[in-house]
């Protein structure tokens, strides 16, 4: 019962912590007049993969590699297939110009040269890391430059505003937001470990499925609120873009940490999850949009390949 408690306070450590962390790291950033667009594109894009960050990094450092790249890959599927086709059975998305022929095509890319880093050597190196990491600034410029020119084309859209909090308050907020990340992210490394060990299942099924699901609970939440909402345009672009965190961000800050072994599974899985990428561009391409039997084959594609992971 012990390692079921770890695992579920971990979860629940990882989320609220990455709230209170994104809106602590926001409010000071207001506060030094940076633009509310430089906080969205930045602080807060990246907060959605808090959780997987403390993940993979705590089980990089404790030497659980499986653990290290499925929960980031497992994700990534997860977001991409359950999340994006949840909401579009619950209702048709459209999908903007940008994500079509930049986003998407350009998360594959990144999943491709994830697979060439792994595959060739058997291991994630620190170059590697750093080279995920170089990469990842470049998309954040890219990122910010795009955001930028569509604000400006809106002849001067207001920004997001941000609460304003207490210099105290702000302080506590990143100071505890960031305490509960690295609280939770180890207790779920090591209630995964402990799970997966109690039922003779491998660390990488349970970071393509447990822990996956786990750190994907608030795109999900999110995406099924504003699908219920009929506030879906943007929906696969933010999925898309947490996918490329996960790999640029998430996994080249853990193996810049520590180098990642990437195994044979690593390797099909990482493969499946270029295929998905694929399937979606495809289903997406003729229409510019998912409907609902896109989101019932993508829901189906994903049961699939969980079924396939349990008897590999």
């Amino acid at each position: 019962m012990l390692k079921y408690i770890l695992l579920v306070g971990g979860f629940v450590l990882l989320i609220k912590g990455a709230d209170f962390f994104v809106d602590g790291s926001s409010a000071v950033a207001k506060r030094l007049r940076v633009p509310s667009l430089i906080i969205g594109m930045t602080i807060v894009a990246m907060g959605t993969s808090l959780p997987e960050t403390s993940v993979s990094v705590s089980a990089s450092v404790l030497g659980k590699n499986d653990l290290a790249i499925s929960n980031a890959v497992g994700s990534n599927i997860f977001n991409l297939m359950v999340v994006c086709g949840v909401c579009a059975v619950l209702c048709p998305m459209a999908i903007g110009r940008d994500t079509l022929k930049k986003d998407l095509p350009f998360s594959v890319i990144v999943a491709g040269v994830l697979l060439a880093l792994g595959a060739v050597t058997g291991t994630v190196q620190r170059w590697g890391g750093i080279l995920l990491l170089a990469l990842f600034a470049v998309f954040l410029y890219m990122m910010i430059s795009s955001a930028k020119k569509a604000r400006d084309a809106g002849n001067g859209a207001d920004e997001e505003e941000y609460k304003i909090m207490p210099v105290w308050k702000c302080l506590l907020c990143i100071a505890g937001g960031g305490a509960a990340i690295a609280a939770g992210g180890k207790m779920v490394v090591e209630g995964a470990s402990d799970i997966a060990r109690a039922f003779g299942m491998s660390d990488n099924l349970i970071g393509m499925t447990i822990v996956a699901l786990g750190t994907s609970l608030p795109e999900l939440v999110t995406s099924i609120v504003a699908a219920r909402k009929g506030e879906v345009d943007m929906a696969l672009g933010n999925v898309v873009g947490s996918n490329i965190f996960n790999i640029l961000f998430v996994l080249g800050i853990a193996s810049t940490i520590s180098p990642i072994a990437f195994t044979l599974q690593n390797t099909i899985d990482t493969t499946v999850l270029i295929a998905m990428s694929l399937l979606v561009l495809l289903l997406c391409a003729p229409k510019k949009k998912l409907v609902r039997w896109h989101g019932a084959l993508m829901l189906a594609v994903y049961a699939g390949y969980t079924a396939y992971l349990f008897v590999r």
